[in-house]
């Protein structure tokens, strides 16, 4: 029961992460740095505290008493992970929602889900996996098949994006001879993919090295609830707050200077623009996108945080990723052959979801 809870937690969240680009297509007049720290100050100031205060009584005291090895190395990785997740976004910019997410998600999920199973064969902990409990135990052995399976998923969906660049690049007018304008760019995209995929990863290490927050408030929350069985399910809620001011502090310099430098200060006060339209469309795409992991917190409480959690949450993301892009049309005008090859690549993350569930119903 607890794994099922867990998939269906991991489902909720990844669907709030593959689905929060969407609304930043609303923001109109405005320049990409502009929306996304806007959405941003939202994702990672705003939003964290208020679910850490509604869900974690005294949250604040939690972070003030932590050691300062814990707070230095949570903030630290989210400083990585928020360069990766200021990359994520030019890469779906210049690869579209459905390939830009596959490619950057696919190379984090994997990445975060094996390092820290290394990196605790060689400094155990109790309650945490290592790398010989994927390699012996029937269980690590069919997650890992279920991790497999998603690389081949996301491999095929690459695959359809070299196609669709291909046919693109052979169609460069519209039927009455005007230019098709696109921000496709596969070899940029790719670049840009590979370098927050391995950043990002950096999130599931910015919460285990924040784990002792979390584990004060589970401490606090079974003192409180002596009766209840397993493990609070909102604990991960105060050690977000710590790991986003990381991916505030890189997001907010960077898109400062490119403010700056594009002289787009303007956007935030242009009458010219749907100034309210913006601002709300913005914020929505930033609660979004912290959703993800709120309900990923409740997912990891029933399952675990090991590559269980985290290849579910990755596996879904790209899986709601690409079905938004198939709803927004980015492979309308594609041959019947690469749309064909996008479906197979999705429908064998979906695959890769049952079994990596299966896998951590065994354990």
């Amino acid at each position: 029961m607890h794994a099922f809870l867990g998939v269906i937690f991991h489902f909720i969240g990844g669907f709030a992460s593959g689905s929060f680009y969407i609304p930043y297509k609303k923001v109109k007049g405005w320049a990409w740095e502009s929306y996304w720290i806007v959405g941003g100050i939202f994702s990672w100031l705003i939003v964290p505290p208020l679910a850490a205060f509604l869900t974690i009584p005294n949250f604040w005291e939690i972070i003030t008493s932590a050691s300062e090895n814990t707070l230095t190395l949570t903030y630290f990785f989210g400083v990585l992970w928020g360069i990766g997740g200021l990359t994520y976004g030019l890469g779906v910019r210049y690869l579209g929602v459905s390939l830009g997410s596959s490619i950057i998600l696919g190379l984090c999920m994997v990445l975060g889900s094996i390092l820290p199973s290394i990196y605790f064969s060689f400094f155990p902990e109790v309650g945490k996996d290592t790398f010989g409990m994927f390699i012996y135990t029937p269980w690590g052995r069919m997650v890992m098949l279920g991790l497999l399976v998603c690389v081949l998923g996301i491999v095929i969906c690459g695959r359809a994006g070299m196609m669709k660049e291909k046919e693109i690049d052979t169609v460069t007018t519209d039927p009455h001879g005007a230019i098709v304008k696109t921000e496709f760019k596969f070899g940029l995209g790719l670049l840009v993919g590979i370098v927050s995929g391995v950043l990002s990863a950096c999130f599931n290490f910015g919460i285990e090295a924040g784990k002792p927050l979390a584990d004060v408030a589970n401490d606090w929350w079974k003192i409180a609830n002596p009766a209840a069985t397993g493990n609070f399910l909102f604990q991960n809620n105060v050690t977000y707050v710590v790991v986003l001011w990381g991916g505030l502090t890189t997001n907010l310099i960077w898109c400062m200077i490119l403010n700056k430098r594009n002289r787009t200060f303007g956007d935030y006060t242009n009458s010219k623009t749907p100034l309210v339209k913006n601002y709300f469309f913005s914020a929505l795409a930033g609660t979004t996108w912290f959703l993800q992991f709120f309900f990923y917190g409740m997912g990891e409480s029933k399952m675990g945080n090991g590559a269980s959690s985290w290849i579910l949450h990755m596996a879904f993301i790209i899986l709601i990723a690409n079905v938004w892009g198939l709803l927004l049309k980015e492979w309308k005008g594609v041959s019947k052959k690469i749309f064909t090859t996008v479906l197979v690549g999705i429908l064998t993350i979906i695959v890769s979801v049952l079994i990596v569930g299966y896998g951590n119903s065994l354990r």
